[in-house]
């Protein structure tokens, strides 16, 4: 196998306008490619995309987790901005992250996490 060079991971919305708004709140920024109509792409971490297309979603796409340094204030936020319910913060015993998932507006699972490891 050649050397992996980038990952790529798509979700698609019903409505591409509103989707697009709500990933650029979930970034916090706007997209870093917009290659045609009704597709915009986030490089999440270097060569790491996250693709938002209009389509048919995938119930139960995912979940794509997300890292973040403080995931507590990130998932306030998230709930505050996006108007939106995110479970309580998992741990498990021998595991070092925390973890949570919430969904998009199409169903589209969504996932934050953080590395307990590096805070210890």
């Amino acid at each position: 196998m050649n050397q992996l060079t980038g990952v790529t991971f798509q979700v698609r919305v019903s409505n591409f306008e509103e989707g697009q708004k709500w990933y650029e709140t979930l970034f916090n920024r706007k997209a870093d490619f917009i290659p045609h109509g009704n597709f915009a792409e986030w490089e999440v971490i270097p060569n790491t995309w996250l693709q938002v297309s209009e389509g048919v979603p995938s119930i139960g796409n995912g979940p794509l987790r997300i890292g973040v340094e403080n995931i507590k204030e990130e998932r306030l936020r998230l709930m505050e901005k996006l108007n939106c319910t995110i479970e309580e913060v998992n741990t498990r015993e021998g595991v070092p992250a925390a973890w949570c998932t919430f969904e998009d507006p199409d169903g589209n699972l969504i996932g934050l996490f953080e590395d307990l490891a590096k805070t210890s």
